[in-house]
């Protein structure tokens, strides 16, 4: 009777090292990444709502009356992430829901007193620090970073439907 065999066990590749300008890179994407998380826990701090929910007040503050699909539009997010963020709003009473008559299936979203209470009390930028941040290039950069970072995420093989994923959602 043959002896059985054990798997082979896979042996870790080390980690390459970096080279000086890959490690300023590195750390140059923390202190993004660190930025944007500290902006969103200062929200939740000061305001009492994410970072995310803070931005769908503020737009909806901006535009009485929008609709679901217009606040997912704008926030740049799936419909169904904008309808899961609106659910604790709602249920905190910080945004109001009507519907018209004409159409029973078209929600119409305002601001309560609550929420507008809030945005007054809260740190901006209200889409946070990094699309604040973004405007702020000029046309010339944000290509450039376009190329280089569309380089990036081809190294990494990553996925396009992260681009569509918010920051403060996992990607589970």
């Amino acid at each position: 009777m043959p002896t059985p065999r054990r798997a082979a066990r896979a042996v870790p590749t080390p980690a390459p090292e970096l080279s000086p300008s890959a490690l300023r890179v590195l750390r140059q994407f923390r202190i993004v990444v660190n930025s944007v998380k500290s902006h969103f826990r200062s929200v939740e701090t000061r305001a009492g709502v994410s970072g995310a929910q803070l931005w769908a007040l503020s737009v909806i503050g901006d535009s009485p009356g929008i609709g679901v699909s217009r606040l997912a539009r704008t926030m740049d997010i799936h419909q169904s992430t904008a309808s899961n963020l609106l659910r604790p709003l709602l249920a905190q009473g910080l945004v109001l829901s009507d519907r018209t008559e004409a159409d029973k299936r078209a929600v119409h979203l305002s601001l309560s007193p609550a929420g507008a209470r809030i945005l007054k009390k809260a740190p901006g930028p209200f889409a946070g620090v990094l699309p604040k941040a973004l405007t702020e290039l000029d046309e010339r950069t944000l290509a450039r970073l376009d190329r280089d970072l569309g380089q990036l995420i081809e190294r990494l093989g990553a996925d396009d439907k992260g681009g569509k994923v918010p920051l403060w959602q996992s990607t589970r």
